[in-house]
Order: C-alpha cells, then sequence, then structure tokens
C-alpha cells in the first residue's frame, strides 16, 4: 500500500486538476451559449439563402454556369478539402470525428496526396494531415467566436481561383454539425461545383430549429425549381451571387462548429470534474485506511510491548 505521504499527494493533485476543469467548465458554458445562439440563428439564413439558390436552380442561365457543371476531370485536376476543426483540444473526440470522416471519404474516393489539396480552418486538423504529407496550402487558425462571414472570403476566394484554373475539380467541406449540447455529428458535404442535388443535401443537412430561430419557412422548395427571369443579365447577378453563397455554407460549417467545439469541451470538463471529484473521494479513503491501519499497528505494538513487559 502506498504511503500516507504518497496519497496525500495524489489527492492535492486531484483536488487541483479538479479546480482547473471546473474553471474551463465554467468558460466553455458562457461561450457555448453564445456560440449556439450564432448557429441556431444562423441556420435560418443559410437555408433561405441556399433554398433561393435552390429555386433558381431551375433556370437554363443558371444551370450553364460554370460554378454549377460538372467540369470534366483531368490527370491535373484534383479535389480540395475545406477541413472545420478546433485549434485546441479537451473536446472530446470532436477533432478525431472529423478527421476520421475525411479519411473515410479519402478511402473511398481513393485519392492520393497528389489529388488531393485541404483548406483548414483550426490547427488540429491542418497539422494531422500536413504531419501526413498533404497538402495543406491554406491555414487559419486562432478563428475568433465573433468571426464574420467576411473573415471567410479568403477561404471561397481561393478554391474558386483553384477552380477556375482547373487545379480543382470540385471541393468537399468537412465540419462538426451541432445537433444539441451532448451530440454532435461529423459530416462531409459538397460544396463545388453547385448543383441542384448538392444544394438540396445541404438545405436537409440544416436541422429544422423550433421557436425563436425556426426559420420563417419550414420548408425549401419541393418538386420540379421553378424557371426565372433574371435582370439585368444571368452572367452579372451570379457572378456575386453564387460566390456569396458559397461562402455562407462555409460560414454557416464555422457556425456549427464552434457551437459543437465549445457544447463538447463543456461536457468533457464537466466529465473530467466529476471523475476527479471521484478519484479525490477514493483516495480519500484510501488515506483513511491507510492511517487507520497505521494506527492499529502502532497500538498493537503498544499493547504487545507491555504485555512483554509483565
Amino acid at each position: 500500500m502506498a504511503s500516507l505521504k504518497n496519497i496525500k499527494l495524489k489527492i492535492q493533485s486531484v483536488k487541483k486538476t479538479s479546480t482547473v476543469t471546473r474553471a474551463m467548465e465554467a468558460v466553455s458554458a458562457v461561450k457555448m451559449r453564445k456560440s449556439q445562439v450564432r448557429a441556431l440563428g444562423g441556420r435560418a439564413y443559410a437555408a433561405a439563402a441556399l433554398s433561393m439558390l435552390e429555386r433558381l436552380s431551375g433556370t437554363i442561365d443558371i444551370a450553364h454556369h460554370p460554378l454549377m457543371q460538372v467540369s470534366q476531370s483531368s490527370s491535373q485536376s484534383k479535389t480540395c478539402f475545406v477541413i472545420v476543426t478546433s485549434d485546441k483540444g479537451l473536446a472530446g473526440a470532436l477533432n478525431s470525428g472529423v478527421i476520421r470522416r475525411v479519411e473515410r471519404e479519402i478511402s473511398e474516393r481513393g485519392l492520393t496526396s497528389e489529388k488531393a489539396v485541404f483548406v483548414a480552418i483550426g490547427r488540429r486538423g491542418g497539422d494531422y494531415f500536413a504531419s501526413r504529407g498533404w497538402d495543406v496550402r491554406i491555414k487559419h487558425e486562432n478563428m475568433s467566436d465573433d468571426v464574420s462571414e467576411s473573415d471567410l472570403r479568403a477561404v471561397t476566394d481561393a478554391v474558386l481561383a483553384w477552380r477556375e484554373r482547373g487545379e480543382v475539380n470540385n471541393c468537399l467541406i468537412a465540419y462538426t454539425n451541432f445537433l444539441s449540447t451532448f451530440e454532435q455529428e461529423s459530416v462531409v458535404r459538397n460544396i463545388l461545383p453547385i448543383t441542384p442535388a448538392m444544394i438540396a443535401e445541404m438545405v436537409a443537412g440544416i436541422r429544422p430549429v423550433r421557436g425563436k430561430y425556426a426559420p420563417s419557412s419550414a420548408k425549401a422548395s419541393e418538386g420540379t425549381p421553378a424557371s426565372y427571369t433574371i435582370e439585368p443579365d444571368a452572367d452579372s447577378v451570379l457572378a456575386i451571387l453564387l460566390p456569396r453563397l458559397l461562402n455562407i455554407a462555409v460560414f454557416h460549417a464555422l457556425l456549427e462548429a464552434k457551437a459543437s467545439e465549445h457544447s463538447a469541451r463543456m461536457v468533457a470538463m464537466k466529465s473530467a470534474t466529476d471523475k476527479a471529484k471521484e478519484m479525490a473521494q477514493q483516495l480519500t479513503r484510501t488515506f483513511n485506511k491507510a492511517r487507520q491501519a497505521a494506527i492499529t499497528g502502532e497500538i498493537s505494538e503498544i499493547v504487545g510491548g507491555m504485555e512483554a513487559m509483565r
């Protein structure tokens, strides 16, 4: 059995750890509430924007736009992955879930390091794939919880430039979809080319929300998309609209990831705090048993000595 001194040091260490995890839990809880409000509020915005494009997708001019056409793959074209992870750890399996989901997608597509490029939003995902020899061209780290849509335009501008030059054939985004405080889902969605199927998948992926943050229309467009007349001309409107909607899709993914990150970290820290309390209680019981055993042993020695002196 460990000495009383060692057990006491362990109890002190566990209690200090519990203090740290309790503080981190409180900080994460505050950030969690704020990020959840932004994510839930942003769903209505993202759903409305993407639903608008879904309705417009039946227009012939839109269907022939370069960003909505599946380009012919060539030996030079690659698949782009936009990976949204956190900068910090202590969030359970949040980041590893996204990474595993991307690795599964890579395996299913049979991609090699020469046929894929990565844009990393968050340090964890970027460091992981860069350390394994993948081409991580852009890294965005230390993104604030107050990030705005304009802060992500560098990402979408770079992806659109690669697409225009023929370097990238298609693009996928991997992130964690926020379901609840205790549940998050790692997903991979296509964002380029912008096809009706992709739009429908994105809209369906935005979970319905009740109450204050519910979208104004409960359903996205149904049936065959309608045909619209675009003024002054389709090219002028779509040149601004499509990149903006692509940026909205990335922004929505980041808001979902932020809400998931703080929720997962709060739950992980609460679990760590509870575990530390349990360990402290177990060590305290062990300490009391060891101390009682030592006292009993001393008493036995005293009694034995007295008996020997008689």
